[in-house]
């Protein structure tokens, strides 16, 4: 080889290991470096380590607690009404039959004092009769009775206002039963249906009776089984809960038979001494709801009977009401008859009229729009007021 040949060969391995030599401090660079420092965590990579927990936001000041509201307090009861008694009632009777009924006893009084009574009298005095409702009977029965007695005992004749006291008290029957079946019989409530067309004042007359009765200490339930006419329910309950009495009640346009069933059915599981039931005021032309009267109270009598059964008449319908009166008695066999606003512009004559056309007598009479305005009819206190004594 020559000279020159082997500078060559000399040359070319200088550059190799030139490079080998750069070759090989890049490569060791990386992993010393790589060993000294620390990598930077990327995001999310663990770390040996601990961060400082960062700094909390300062709390807001916590507002005071507010004190809890205090419970309002429950609404009271409200107070039960006392009703008036019995006596009380027939003291109210009698003052305001005086003031109402006096017209008729003091027309007959003036006819019958004239120093000459004739026949154009007995005339005078026939019409004033016919026309406080007495009717034609128990006018003609009456007109007869006082021109006997005038004419036979002559000059010895009691004062013409005994007489005609008498004579009128003779008229309403003093003799008749007009105590209200109200008791507990063989262990059963009494049950009391009352029955009358609207108007008459028929489901005040239940609430005012459930308030004497329970005057008089008794234990009362009631049924609401009017069930055709809207609020009569709530009408009923309302009286109820004023002296703590329940009503069983149905919705509106339910069977009146099965509240009415119902109504006697709790009064049984309560002990009560009475059930009231006030049934449907229905027009007394209607034969088929006449009909349903009747089955009120045949569906009511599988308790028991049926103690009593009291129409509400209205006093100042006169004549009508006497029709009213003949419908209810052939559907339902009435026993006793409520006369309402007899202290308005009624005629006195139709408390002997309806018990004639009946045969039953007239228990209870209503004088007012008062709640205890319901007494037990006095045929004495009646007839009193009639003559003004």
């Amino acid at each position: 080889m020559t000279a020159v040949g082997v500078v060559e060969v000399l040359v070319l391995v200088a550059v190799i290991l030139v490079i080998a030599v750069g070759v090989a401090v890049a490569f060791l660079a990386p992993s010393r470096r790589r060993r000294t420092s620390a990598p930077e965590p990327g995001p999310g990579a663990a770390t040996d380590v601990l961060a400082p927990p960062p700094e909390a936001p300062p709390k807001a000041p916590e507002a005071p607690a507010e004190a809890p509201a205090p419970e309002a307090p429950e609404a009271p009861a409200p107070a039960l009404e006392r009703p008036e008694d019995r006596a009380g009632r027939l003291v109210r009777l009698r003052e305001r039959l005086s003031r109402s009924q006096g017209t008729l006893g003091r027309g007959l009084l003036s006819l019958l004092s004239r120093e000459r009574v004739d026949e154009d009298t007995w005339e005078e005095i026939e019409d004033t009769l016919l026309t406080a409702d007495l009717g034609v009977a128990p006018t003609q029965e009456l007109v007869d009775r006082l021109r006997t007695r005038l004419r036979v005992e002559g000059s010895a004749a009691a004062p013409v206002r005994d007489v005609l006291r008498e004579e009128l008290l003779a008229l309403l029957d003093p003799s008749l039963d007009r105590e209200l079946a109200v008791d507990r019989q063989e262990g059963r409530p009494a049950v009391v249906l009352v029955v009358g067309v609207n108007g008459t004042g028929k489901t005040t007359t239940v609430g005012k009776l459930a308030r004497a009765l329970v005057a008089d200490d008794k234990h009362v339930v009631l049924g609401a089984a009017d069930t055709f006419r809207a609020a009569a329910s709530e009408q009923l309950t309302t009286w109820g809960e004023r002296v703590g009495v329940s009503t069983v009640r149905g919705p509106e346009g339910s069977d009146p038979a099965s509240v009415a069933f119902e109504a006697v059915r709790t009064g049984a599981e309560q002990e009560a001494d009475v059930v009231i039931v006030d049934t449907a005021g229905r027009l007394q032309n209607k034969a088929g709801l006449m009909d349903e009267l009747g089955k009120v109270k045949r569906v009511v009598e599988r308790h028991g009977p049926v103690s009593e059964v009291l129409l509400v008449l209205d006093a100042t319908t006169g004549q009508n009401g006497m029709i009213q009166a003949r419908v209810f008695r052939e559907a339902v066999d009435v026993t006793g008859i409520v006369l309402t606003k007899l202290d308005g512009s009624a005629k006195g004559g139709i408390v002997v009229a309806v018990q004639r056309e009946l045969g039953v007598p007239v228990k209870l009479v209503g004088l007012g729009e008062g709640a205890d305005d319901l007494a037990p009819f006095d045929p004495e206190a009646f007839v009193d007021a009639l003559l003004g004594a």
